[in-house]
């Protein structure tokens, strides 16, 4: 059962990083996961005044506030065109729209868990975290970094000209999910990132000949299967209450051969 003694809402990034210093505080977020941890919190750091739950955007960016919603994730449309629905494939089945209206981005992210659709998605583009006294740091650099007392600011997507698909698989709709899977490919790279596995999600590079080819969209059938089976099989899986290794193993499989055929068919229309 979480404990709270005392609660403080932030005037500034310096106080709340001050604050969470202490190893009995904590920064709240959207405080979803952190209500079901049986713990006790000396100060519970709240965000909430600090103005970042926006979403900016550039012509070269978005700039996306730790404090911003999964819905509004979810709901943004020029984030969501820009990446062709694949933010809002990867939010929308997560519990509830209440749930969505509450969890953050930044809770997501910084929590590295390995159920995330949020760091799957995210970890398939071109991302980058804003961290208080950390400065910014690629996205797959911080998902392998050891969990500390910073604060992230806010989620950097670059915005660059590439195709994306995001699939998950869930026994029932709102449940956790048994695998994700997220594909992009533009002219310069392309990647798969496989998360729920049930580890944290990891991000493999496609070999660059089948990059090119779906991103032209002539990859053949053939090519596409070896292409899953390969990097498939450098995913390592486990087992829990949801799914046994091989199961994930076979999945990852076919929900990497299935957004490269998605992918492949996109292709050429750039």
């Amino acid at each position: 059962m979480l404990k709270i003694k005392e609660y403080v809402k932030a005037e500034s990034l310096e106080q709340a990083y001050e604050l969470n210093q202490k190893r009995t505080n904590c920064i709240l977020g959207g405080m979803l996961w952190l209500k079901m941890s049986n713990r006790n919190v000396q100060k519970a750091i709240d965000l909430s005044g600090l103005g970042l739950n926006q979403i900016e955007e550039t012509e070269e960016e978005f700039r996306i506030g730790c404090m911003t919603t999964l819905r509004e994730l979810e709901c943004h449309e020029r984030l969501n065109q820009w990446c062709e629905g694949a933010v809002k494939d990867a939010v929308s089945d997560i519990v509830g729209v209440q749930f969505r209206n509450l969890a953050t981005i930044g809770g997501s992210i910084f929590g590295r868990y390995g159920f995330s659709d949020v760091l799957t998605v995210f970890l398939a583009m071109d991302s980058y975290v804003e961290l208080y006294k950390g400065g910014i740091v690629p996205l797959q650099e911080f998902a392998q970094m050891k969990k500390d007392n910073d604060i992230l600011v806010r989620v950097i997507v670059k915005k660059d000209q590439r195709n994306m698909i995001y699939l998950a698989h869930r026994n029932s709709k709102t449940d956790f999910p048994v695998l994700t899977c997220a594909v992009s490919v533009n002219a310069e790279n392309g990647c798969v990132c496989i998360g729920a596995r049930p580890q944290k999600a990891v991000r493999l590079e496609l070999t660059e000949a089948v990059r090119e080819k779906v991103w032209s969209g002539v990859c053949t059938e053939e090519e596409m299967k070896k292409e899953a089976e390969c990097i498939a099989s450098q995913v390592k899986t486990d087992s829990n209450m949801r799914a046994g290794k091989e199961y994930r193993s076979r999945l990852a499989y076919v929900l990497i051969r299935r957004t490269l055929e998605a992918l492949n068919t996109k292709g050429g229309d750039q």
